[in-house]
């Protein structure tokens, strides 16, 4: 007990000259005799209290003295002491007055330390609350405070109520319990009520979060509200937030159960909660509507492409963004077959039309499958996925096959002027850089038809200082990984081997597998070439690698995902998956490169690919078995042998029509028609003369020294008043110009400040990422709900800001901003 009076004393003396010390309960007379205080003089009052005045004020004046009475306080008429005890300490030796001299408070907050007593039995709590304390503090702050300690929070309101909504999702009480035993629940429900307008016969933290969902849903519809807007400031905080979303998701959960909002929702129309992200059930419901919208044709894909862009900031994105996805690309892929006209004049006019745009009806069916497969929700998408399926089938994949294949039978030889052969590849495309002594890589990707070559430039020119060019090839027939690999190395003479191998021979030497290839590279560039595989090419390091590329003037790199796996009964539903993979293999493939110091890179495949997701149709078999003097070789959609014989499902060509050597002839299936073989797939195949299978992509990549991206504008479009009235602001934003390649997107955060800085609405996190060259298309409407702390910039000039984060930090810089004059009365509490 000695030493805590000491320490106490020695707090008072550092802000009081004179302490008093009335022992009331005649108890401590010993501690004060024991009482040892450097410079301090002790003095005892017994009826000498004039005598001491004298001396501490006139003979003493700057002289420190502790004035200690064995007995109680007397009575204020009694004390002639009473001036200068009320100018200068005292010292109270009960437990409140302990506690408040360690926490080095006034005897003015007696109150708050009497009604909370319970808050101050443990240590702990006492010392967190004295970190937190400061001298200015009013009763009330030192109180959120405690209630911020009891909660483990921040000492702020919003932060008291995330902790306690954190302890409520996770089943616990024991932080709403401890708030209770110290009193401060009364506390806590009063500032529920002042900051959110909060007010229960039998509040509790469960039935806040309750009204609290309840009010913010109101207010995007047209329920009863009860809470303030700051509740909905709270909310979209709270949510937002990385610490507490499955806090929120949780309570979410609960409450839309509670408050039934899943009857609700049947009788909201789309645009009503395009906005609204409270409920995991509002993006069930709006991607049910799009679904549906999209499979009767009610939604133009412009619609559909604004609906989902307004989605991709909700919270609940992320865990729908394949479904989101693949009803944008179904919108488009419907919208883009119904502005196709699949006719051609030619072979080589059917290549460059499908090169300039028909390609784009196999990509988006392939990302619309490939989203729909990652979402894993069949049952939902049914109806979509079979229109879809059908629309590509009949209307576009046989319909464009018959068309082309009337041009393949009347070709007395395989070529289609001025599209460039793929056996020219090397002369072409490769010589030359060798010309000019420069060495080049090149990418072999097998069955990267000419859709996936496109994204693949799309993503490269994405890529800051890369430039990047694409150009159709016409590949070899049959489109067959090892006679495309074959046209691609450097030959004068192709032949199929006259056996039952198909390994294709270059000037007489096998080119099947990268030993061979590499000896045919070497044989022609006087040993400066080499193959490799790409997956030993990754594992290099980089002196490795660049050692690698000094030694050859020319290097291939063979890399084999989509064929490895489409090729394969058991996984070609997987194709499209492996087409994504690819993308990103190819990527890192490149920068890889260029690392090592490679500045020219070509990207080509052997061939493409035809691929159906759902089960193939008896009518697209051939029910012919290939006949002949001698069948060295069938595939799903080519025949190899000798004296093959005629038939109306298939057209035969002879070796020179396809500019090969020998006398190996080869049928292939018409249109888009399999040939049956056991243990084999049949929605991935190639082999044929489609579109999709001879139609590869040349891409030529350049490396630059200066950078060449930059991101798109955004400016604020002012309104017509530059005055805030009310407790929300609409805004409009405007997307500059159209995200293309070179230009990318912009993510900017929006807020409303205060003059000191201080965030006083709502904030909102954006991507501008719009692609459409429509400025209509560009615009992103914008609301903002203004919180209480905007009433006390009543009068003052605040600022819409829009943020940027620094590169590779969590600091924000500004952007761009706009000023607005708030002027709101007291008519603007009722918006809601």
């Amino acid at each position: 007990m000695s030493d805590r009076i000491a320490q106490a004393l020695t707090k008072l003396f550092d802000r009081h000259r004179i302490v008093f010390w009335y022992d009331a309960k005649q108890e401590l007379r010993d501690d004060f005799e024991a009482l040892s205080l450097p410079d301090i003089h002790k003095l005892e009052l017994t009826n000498n209290e004039f005598g001491i005045k004298y001396r501490i004020l006139r003979e003493q004046p700057e002289q420190k003295f502790l004035l200690y009475r064995d007995g109680p306080q007397p009575d204020e008429l009694d004390n002639w002491l009473l001036d200068v005890q009320l100018a200068h300490g005292e010292f109270r030796t009960d437990q409140v007055a302990i506690w408040l001299s360690e926490l080095e408070l006034g005897l003015e907050f007696a109150d708050v330390v009497q009604n909370h007593a319970e808050f101050f039995q443990a240590v702990k709590r006492k010392d967190a609350l004295k970190k937190w304390l400061r001298g200015d503090d009013s009763p009330g702050q030192i109180r959120l405070k405690m209630l911020a300690v009891c909660a483990a929070s921040e000492p702020r309101m919003d932060s008291v109520v995330e902790n306690l909504l954190q302890e409520l999702a996770e089943g616990r009480d024991d932080k709403i319990k401890l708030i209770g035993r110290c009193t401060l629940d009364g506390f806590l429900w009063e500032q529920l009520t002042r900051c959110y307008g909060y007010q229960s016969d039998e509040p509790s933290i469960r039935d806040f979060a309750i009204e609290l969902f309840k009010s913010c849903y109101a207010m995007g519809t047209d329920g009863q509200v009860n809470l303030t807007g700051d509740a909905l400031v709270f909310l979209k905080r709270w949510k937002d937030s990385r610490q507490f979303e499955n806090c929120f998701e949780t309570l979410s959960a609960e409450c839309a159960d509670v408050l039934g909002v899943e009857q609700d929702l049947a009788k909201r129309d789309l645009p009503v909660l395009i906005e609204l992200d409270y409920f995991r059930l509002i993006d069930q419901k709006i991607i049910s509507d799009l679904v549906r919208a999209v499979a009767s044709r009610t939604l133009s894909s412009g619609d559909v492409a604004l609906w989902v862009r307004q989605r991709r900031q909700g919270h609940w994105y992320r865990e729908f963004r394949h479904l989101y996805e693949a009803i944008d690309y179904a919108a488009q892929f419907i919208q883009a077959l119904g502005e196709s006209k699949l006719v051609m004049e030619s072979l080589a006019e059917g290549i460059e039309r499908y090169s300039r745009s028909w390609y784009r009806l196999d990509q988006l069916y392939r990302k619309f499958t490939y989203h729909v497969q990652m979402s894993g929700q069949a049952s939902l998408m049914e109806t979509l996925v079979e229109q879809i399926e059908n629309l590509y089938s009949n209307n576009y994949l046989l319909k464009l096959g018959d068309s082309f294949q009337s041009f393949v039978d009347t070709a007395p030889k395989w070529e289609a002027f001025p599209v460039r052969k793929q056996r020219a590849f090397f002369e072409h495309w490769v010589r030359p850089f060798l010309r000019k002594d420069n060495k080049v890589c090149v990418i072999i990707s097998d069955a990267m038809r000419y859709e996936i070559g496109d994204e693949l430039l799309s993503l490269i020119r994405q890529e800051d200082r890369y430039s990047a060019e694409i150009e159709p090839a016409l590949a070899m027939l049959p489109s067959y990984t090892q006679l495309g690999m074959a046209a691609l190395l450097p030959n004068t003479e192709l032949a199929i081997a006259d056996n039952e191998t198909d390994t294709v021979f270059v000037d007489g030497q096998s080119s099947q597998g990268t030993a061979n290839r590499t000896k045919i590279l070497q044989a022609k560039l006087n040993g400066g070439g080499q193959a490799i595989a790409a997956e030993d090419f990754m594992t290099m390091n980089r002196d490795d690698s660049r050692e690698l590329l000094k030694a050859n003037q020319v290097l291939y790199i063979y890399h084999n995902r989509i064929d490895h796996t489409g090729d394969k009964m058991h996984s070609e539903g997987q194709a499209f998956e492996a087409a994504e993979q690819t993308l990103d293999d190819l990527l890192k493939l490149v920068k890889k490169l260029t690392a090592a110091n490679a500045n020219n890179l070509l990207v080509t495949a052997d061939h493409g690919f035809i691929y159906q997701h759902r089960e193939i149709a008896e009518s697209d078999f051939l029910g012919v078995e290939p006949e002949g003097e001698v069948v060295l070789y069938r595939d799903r959609r080519f025949i190899l042998g000798k004296k093959l014989m005629l038939s109306p499902g298939l057209h035969t060509f002879k070796a020179d029509q396809l500019g090969l050597c020998g006398d190996v002839e080869v049928q292939i299936p018409k249109s888009i028609n399999r040939l049956r073989l056991k243990g084999s797939g049949s929605r991935f195949v190639h082999g044929g003369a489609s579109l999709q299978e001879v139609v590869i992509p040349v891409i030529k990549i350049n490396k630059k020294r200066q950078s060449d991206v930059s991101a798109v504008e955004v400016d604020i479009l002012r309104g017509a008043s530059s005055v805030i009235t009310s407790g929300q602001l609409a805004v409009t934003l405007y997307q500059a110009g159209p995200v293309t390649d070179k230009i990318q997107p912009r993510v900017l955060r929006a807020g409303i400040y205060s003059e000191a800085g201080e965030l006083i609405s709502d904030s909102h996190d954006l991507t501008f990422d719009l692609t459409s060259g429509n400025p209509r298309e560009r615009e992103l409407q914008l609301r903002f709900v203004l919180s209480r702390k905007a009433d006390e910039a009543n009068g003052q000039e605040v600022t819409l800001r829009l943020e940027e984060k620094h590169a590779g930090t969590s600091h924000y810089k500004e952007y761009k901003s706009l000023r607005y004059m708030m002027r709101r009365s007291f008519t603007s509490d009722f918006d809601f």
